[in-house]
C-alpha cells in the first residue's frame, strides 16, 4: 500500500549527487515559493551531520499546504559532512552554529526567526501536508505557549509495519497517561512549535545532549498550557535515531525498563529538570 511519505524515502540515505537533478530542483523551486517576507510561522530544520537525509526532509516541507505565511529556516550545527552544501543546492536560507549541542542550535534557529509561531523540525524527518495547520489549532489559542504531537516511524527489514503499530500504540497509550502529570516529558523535538514570543522570554537549554525540548515545554508552562494534537493527519514519520538498529522488541523491553525506574514521576508534576551527569554537555 503506496504511503504519502513513499517518495521522500526514495531519496533517504543518498547524496545529492545521486538525486536527480530534476528532483532537486523541484524543491528548490517549490521552497522558495512558501518563503514570506513577513512570516506569522517559522519552521526552523535544524541539522548535524544530515546530508544523506536532509534532501528528503526538506522535500516534504517543499510540499507543506498552509493557509499561513510561513519562513522555512536551515541551522547547520558544526557538521562535517555535506549538509551545508544540501541547503545551499536547494536555496534554503541557512545559518552556521559552531557550538555543538541541538540546544545551541535551536537557538541559533530562534534568534534568526521572525515568525511569531515557531516550528521545529529535524532533519531526518518527513511531515505531512497538513502538518502546520493542524498543529496550529492547538498553537494558536490563547491558552496554549506549546504544542506537540505523536509520530510514527517508517517500516524498514528490521521493523515490520505491524511490529510498528503494536509498538507505537502502546508508546502513545503510555504518553497520553504520562502527558496529564508530565506533558513536558512527552514532548519531542521533531513534534514541537511554540510561541515564539514566549520562548525569548525563557532559556533554551544548551548544556545538555538532549531533552532541551522537553527542558523549553517546561519553562513556557507559565505563559500557558502545553497542548497535544491526537490527529494521525499530523503524523510526522521519522528513522530510528531513538531506536536505533536493535529489533522492535529489544527496544520496547529497553524502554520498559527505562521507563519503569521512574514511573512513580508520571504522577507528578515538576518545575525544573534534574540532569544525570552523562547528559550534561562537557565544555
Amino acid at each position: 500500500m503506496t504511503k504519502w511519505y513513499d517518495k521522500y524515502l526514495s531519496i533517504y540515505g543518498k547524496t545529492i549527487d545521486e538525486i536527480p537533478d530534476s528532483v532537486l530542483d523541484e524543491i528548490k523551486n517549490n521552497l522558495t515559493k512558501k518563503q514570506c517576507q513577513e512570516p506569522l510561522v517559522s519552521i526552523v530544520v535544524i541539522a548535524y551531520n544530515e546530508d544523506r537525509r536532509l534532501t528528503a526532509c526538506l522535500w516534504s516541507l517543499s510540499e507543506l499546504q498552509t493557509e499561513y505565511p510561513i519562513e522555512i529556516l536551515g541551522v547547520n550545527n558544526n557538521s562535517k559532512d555535506r549538509t551545508e552544501e544540501v541547503y545551499t543546492r536547494l536555496g534554503l536560507p541557512y545559518f552556521n552554529e559552531t557550538k555543538q549541542s541541538p540546544g545551541y542550535a535551536r537557538q541559533c534557529g530562534l534568534e534568526h526567526a521572525r515568525g511569531k509561531y515557531h516550528f521545529c523540525i529535524d532533519a531526518d524527518t518527513f511531515y505531512p501536508a497538513q502538518y502546520v495547520d493542524l498543529m496550529m489549532t492547538k498553537l494558536s489559542k490563547p491558552d496554549v505557549s506549546c504544542v506537540s504531537s505523536f509520530w510514527s516511524f517508517f517500516p524498514d527489514k528490521t521493523h515490520s509495519r505491524f511490529g510498528l503499530f503494536l509498538f507505537e500504540m502502546i508508546r502513545d497509550m503510555f504518553l497520553f497517561i504520562q502527558h496529564f502529570k508530565r506533558p513536558e516529558l512527552c514532548v519531542r523535538g521533531m513534534v514541537f512549535a511554540f510561541n515564539a514570543d514566549y520562548a525569548r522570554h525563557v532559556k533554551i537549554r544548551t548544556d545538555i545532549r538532549r531533552g532541551e525540548d522537553g527542558s523549553l515545554a517546561l519553562s513556557l508552562k507559565p505563559y500557558g498550557r502545553i497542548a497535544f494534537l491526537y490527529n494521525r493527519k499530523a503524523r510526522p514519520v521519522t528513522g530510528y535515531g531513538t531506536i536505533g538498529s536493535q529489533s522492535l522488541w529489544q527496544s520496547f523491553v529497553q524502554h520498559v525498563k527505562i521507563q519503569g525506574k521512574g514511573l512513580s514521576r508520571i504522577f507528578y508534576k515538576k518545575d525544573h529538570y534534574e540532569d544525570s551527569e552523562d547528559n550534561l554537555v562537557k565544555s
